[in-house]
């Protein structure tokens, strides 16, 4: 596989001089988090963060979204780079002298560090201009918690930003636990999982508590269909394609000695391929309105697709494995052995052009990678260091991926039997 004659090491060393000008920028932006699509001083600190760098800025329309384009010195294909930029509605507990300024928001999820992690990306890759052999369209997205801001910044554009069809796109994560700081994973195939939100309403007839048989109780239906889904993903699921499904609030009654008329459970639901995702929702229908009607009551089902599965393309996984390696050193990245059940709304991106997705390290040092509070805690911290590891691995992706598509060898990325955008 031919990479670029740029030397692996120039990225890492010229990022680490960035490291208090990101540093700077991820810590203005974790003390005013905001929630999303609509990040008006997230978007405007972007803005300015990319000034004087040369770069095609344009805001979105229905979010306030960044997607910036790189000219590079030579003609070429274009290559896609993202950052989510949202919080989450979490109150911050970590004692950080940059903690959120903003009750009931925080950055628990380390978009901050993708943002300057980004932002980095943009000034190496401006540094290195006339190198290019083709453009970089940076995706500075909202809304990843749970709005889809993906999505609505492909039907805005953003993969035909630079005049054409971006021929790659990668993105990556940190994680406060599981991985010490600069350490970088990804695989082929599934990365994380599909993600859906399924709300159930039970209804029956209510009654006295003291006369069960004069009233029409939803609240051992409700019971039996929690327990029941427990049983379907263990008997008629493929343990080799696996699916979660996890009842999260259950809600029934106002009084102990009043059958109330009705009840209600939500659940998540991930699974990994699209198939097991269709059988799945068959499977869960199938058992609540059954058990609904073995109770003598009614079950209403709003069954709401979120995110598809985030699936790396088998030759662009390979190709961001052997790039990482060269970028961060070949210590520091290994293939991630399984899939995780997170999901993500790149996958709307992975499913319209080949790229891949990967996970980053930044657990603070001198705390247990294995114990340490996880993404999405109100005690999540992550480490400032994986700044430069973020900004070189981004900007490494693009240069070698636009150096090899100039080299006129798609064989090396190119997978025949991985799966299309539609499938």
């Amino acid at each position: 596989m031919r990479m670029a004659t740029i030397p692996p090491m120039d990225l890492l060393h010229d990022a680490h001089a960035l490291a208090p000008v990101l540093t700077a920028l991820r810590h203005s932006l974790h003390q005013e988090p905001e929630l999303g699509l609509d990040l008006p001083l997230t978007q405007a600190k972007v803005i300015a963060a990319l000034d004087g760098l040369g770069l095609e800025i344009t805001p979105g329309r229905a979010l306030t979204s960044v997607t910036a384009v790189l000219r590079g010195g030579r003609p070429g294909p274009a290559v896609l780079l993202r950052g989510d930029m949202d919080a989450l509605p979490v109150r911050e507990d970590t004692g950080l002298p940059y903690a959120s300024a903003l009750d009931g928001r925080m950055h628990a999820c380390g978009h901050d560090l993708h943002t300057a992690g980004l932002v980095g990306a943009a000034h190496l890759l401006a540094a290195r201009r006339e190198e290019l052999a083709g453009d970089v369209v940076f995706m500075f997205q909202p809304g990843e918690e749970g709005q889809g801001g993906a999505r609505i910044m492909i039907d805005e554009g953003v993969l035909d930003a630079a005049g054409e069809r971006v021929v790659a796109a990668y993105a990556l994560h940190v994680v406060s636990r599981g991985a010490p700081t600069g350490f970088a994973a990804t695989r082929p195939g599934p990365m994380l999982a599909a993600s859906d939100t399924v709300h159930v309403t039970v209804r029956g007839e209510g009654g006295h508590g003291s006369s069960p048989h004069a009233a029409t109780d939803p609240v051992p239906a409700l019971c039996a269909m929690v327990t029941a889904l427990q049983t379907l993903v263990t008997r008629e699921i493929d343990i080799f394609d696996p699916a979660v499904v996890t009842v999260g609030r259950l809600e029934a009654g106002t009084a102990p000695n009043v059958i109330p008329e009705s009840g209600r459970f939500s659940a998540t639901v991930r699974t990994f391929s699209d198939a097991s995702r269709a059988t799945v929702r068959a499977a869960f229908e199938r058992t609540v309105h059954g058990i609904a009607a073995a109770h003598g009551v009614r079950a209403d089902i709003d069954y709401v697709h979120q995110y598809p599965p985030t699936v790396n393309h088998d030759g662009e996984a390979a190709f961001a494995l052997a790039a990482a390696r060269d970028v961060l050193g070949e210590d520091r990245v290994l293939p991630a052995p399984t899939p995780l059940a997170g999901s993500e709304d790149f996958s709307f991106v992975l499913r319209e052009v080949p790229g891949a997705f990967l996970g980053l390290g930044a657990c603070p040092p001198g705390t247990d990678p294995g114990t340490a509070p996880m993404n999405h805690s109100p005690q999540a911290v992550y480490d400032d260091g994986a700044l430069p590891h973020a900004a070189a691995l981004l900007a490494g992706l693009a240069v070698r991926r636009l150096a090899l598509a100039t080299a006129d060898a798609p064989s090396a990325v190119a997978d025949p039997a991985a799966p299309t955008a539609q499938e």
